[in-house]
């Protein structure tokens, strides 16, 4: 990827859903493979990503596949094995998080910094160029300070082996930086660093301060709303990003399709003001729906810290997707439930998804089974049954009233009653229109026809300087209308159907008005075409595998604790050639049976309760009062240490392995010395 180039990356469960991503827009698609890959139940073939590189090629976008989990000694062989599988399979790159890769025989593809190699400083995104990572993903707690700070670290960004900065735009926010939580693994055995979390971060908690004293009850209090950076783009780019991802490698097609076309069209409007900067890959999007990413399942939105810490960026009340308001309750009935909206033109179908609040504040979903709507008021009635005042009537902006049964027992609705606001958190019409085709990707290409003294000769040249010729022996006839000749031949020839070109021109350089057969110019025209795509393929390159800097650059830190992620010999073996003296084993390896930071956060449960010493600062009869005293998380029977580090403000969550844990899970067969062993020891 050029330095002026966007690229939008877009994630895919599957190859099918990562050929729609391509066709709304994408520049590039990243996927799971058949294994190593972090999200455990996004596995794909290897033959089915050669399906979906295929497509993307035939756009210019890239694929790559995640490969980011950490790795034992005896998963370096089948995952050097599936390197070389995927690379024959035609894909772009491979995302990384264990280091241990780097010391083995991979083939000559582009390697990716993952998330999980949480890259904060300038100092460790400029060591990770260094050593050969082509596109590095930040962490998603940066500011745009921060991220211009690292792009200065980088260098100029023409220079040879510049690495490109991949920032996450839109999606779920894990609330620990990446790569630095644990508490899966020490209460469950399933490590997120190996693609397997619980996602403890969203359950409810009972928060009580360091005197036992409740200071929440039942809140999500590591819940994080949505990404969403929609606002945010120009400053990302000024800042220095050019790759915009998208999370979601678990989500379904409609989110997929939906969030890439929402930020390919907000990208293009930026290409358009700015001429300097270019779209990663070719051909125009249209789309047959209006993209909206609150139709999307979302636990509400946040732009996290990129203007800087904010007070509203979790999701306490509920991790669930609570939609958007729609009306309320007006009557419940024994097997419906009568709604007014808000807005007379909402339309509630059958299947909707309905929620609401109870008393304690929990998310309540209500499925539809049926919608009806109902006759408005009669004349002299108003919301709530009043009387209209004299000469007032209902008008345009009305309200509009419906019946809805649902698809559980009304017993099953706890609170629900009247007055209570109902918020859509699934529109049917809506995911039924995402399941049909909803966007066209079409390459611009010009057509120019030829007469030569055989017959015909057509070239078609795209937006990319590709071209492609055939021609056409024939004995030519003169055109018995001469003043609709040229416009037949080229509305005939501008028919390019469903192949991937649209056409930008036709020119015909003809000696005089002539007359072609349709099933002849059809004929020229597909073959033509079809010349074109094979000069496409065959011009398709690789991504170049950056070098590393020799010598070796070393590491920003001499010693590695647990939160380093080693987990086997050769990813010691790298941090050893790069300077490091004294390695830990990964916290996988149950070298740390004792109370250890289980998650670093950026996120400050005391900063959201608004118990920061900080806060405090200034405020008569509170300053000096408030303390960043130790909190307790306590879910069920597991409890968890809130330590704040306000220096960096940070927030440690605080827990030990569970003995279940460390008898019911072989350690790994990697050990590392902490410190120079004795001899003869």
């Amino acid at each position: 990827m050029l330095p002026h180039q966007l690229e939008l990356l877009a994630p895919a469960r599957d190859a099918t859903i990562g050929i729609e991503a391509v066709n709304h827009g994408a520049d590039a698609v990243y996927i799971g493979g058949p294994s190593f890959g972090a999200r455990t139940s996004a596995d794909n073939s290897v033959q089915e990503i050669a399906r979906l590189a295929a497509h993307a090629h035939r756009f210019n976008s890239r694929i790559f596949v995640t490969m980011n989990t950490i790795l034992r000694d005896d998963e370096l062989e089948p995952a050097r094995q599936l390197a070389w599988q995927l690379y024959d399979a035609g894909v772009d790159a491979l995302i990384v998080q264990d280091m241990g890769l780097l010391e083995i025989d991979l083939p000559p593809i582009q390697l990716h910094a993952s998330t999980q190699t949480d890259i904060r400083t300038p100092e460790k995104a400029r060591f990770l160029q260094d050593a050969g990572l082509s596109q590095i993903v930040l962490a998603r707690e940066l500011t745009l300070q921060q991220i211009a700070a690292i792009d200065a670290a980088l260098g100029p960004k023409d220079s040879p082996g510049r690495a490109i900065l991949e920032f996450f735009v839109h999606g779920a926010l894990c609330v620990a930086y990446s790569g630095q939580c644990f508490i899966s693994h020490a209460h469950t055995g399933r490590s997120a660093n190996r693609g397997d979390c619980s996602q403890a971060c969203r359950l409810p908690y009972e928060v009580k301060d360091n005197q036992g004293r409740i200071v929440a009850h039942d809140k999500h209090v590591l819940s994080m709303k949505d990404n969403n950076q929609s606002n945010n783009l120009r400053e990302i780019i000024d800042a220095g990003v050019r790759s915009f991802k998208i999370e979601g490698r678990y989500k379904d097609m409609a989110y997929v399709k939906n969030i890439t076309a929402h930020y390919r069209v907000l990208l293009d409007e930026i290409l358009e003001e700015r001429p300097e900067l270019a779209r990663a890959s070719s051909g125009e999007c249209s789309f047959h729906f209006q993209p909206d990413p609150d139709q999307n399942f979302n636990r509400e939105f946040t732009d996290y810290f990129v203007q800087g810490r904010k007070d509203d960026i979790g999701a306490f009340d509920t991790p669930k997707n609570p939609g958007r308001p729609i009306g309320f309750v007006t009557q419940v009935g024994p097997n419906f439930v009568e709604l007014e909206t808000d807005d007379p033109d909402i339309v509630i179908h059958n299947g909707d998804g309905l929620c609401y609040l109870d008393l304690q504040k929990e998310l309540v979903g209500l499925q539809i089974n049926r919608a009806e709507s109902l006759p408005l008021p009669r004349a002299g009635e108003r919301k709530n049954s009043l009387p209209l005042p004299l000469g007032e009537g209902w008008g345009v902006g009305s309200p509009k009233r419906w019946r809805v049964f649902p698809k559980d027992p009304m017993a099953d609705f706890k609170d629900l009653r009247k007055g209570v606001q109902v918020n859509r958190n699934r529109d049917m019409d809506w995911v039924r229109g995402l399941e049909k085709k909803s966007a066209e990707r079409r390459i611009g290409a010009w057509l120019a026809l030829n007469e030569t003294a055989d017959g015909l000769q057509l070239t078609v040249t795209d937006e990319d300087g590709h071209s492609g010729s055939a021609t056409l022996p024939c004995a030519l006839d003169n055109a018995k209308d001469p003043s609709q000749a040229e416009a037949k031949l080229r509305e005939n020839l501008s028919r390019l159907g469903d192949t991937i070109f649209q056409p930008l021109d036709v020119t015909l350089h003809l000696n005089g008005p002539r007359f072609v057969p349709a099933s002849q110019l059809n004929a020229l025209r597909r073959d033509a075409l079809a010349q074109l795509e094979a000069a496409r393929t065959a011009a398709w390159h690789r991504l170049p595998r950056a070098a590393p800097v020799e010598p070796p650059t070393n590491y920003p830190e001499d010693t590695l604790t647990y939160l380093a992620n080693v987990f086997n010999h050769k990813a010691r073996n790298f941090y050893a050639r790069h300077g490091v003296n004294v390695i830990a084993a990964a916290y996988e390896s149950h070298e740390e049976e004792g109370e250890v930071s289980l998650m670093i956060t950026k996120h400050c449960v005391r900063f959201s309760l608004s118990l920061c010493p900080k806060q405090a600062k200034g405020v008569t009869g509170v300053q000096g009062t408030v303390k960043a005293e130790p909190m307790q998380l306590i879910n069920g029977k597991e409890k968890l240490t809130l330590r704040f580090d306000c220096k960096p403000c940070e927030m440690h969550v605080v827990g030990k392995i569970k003995r279940s844990v460390m008898n019911a899970v072989p350690a790994s067969p990697v050990r590392f010395y902490r410190t120079r062993p004795v001899p003869g020891v």
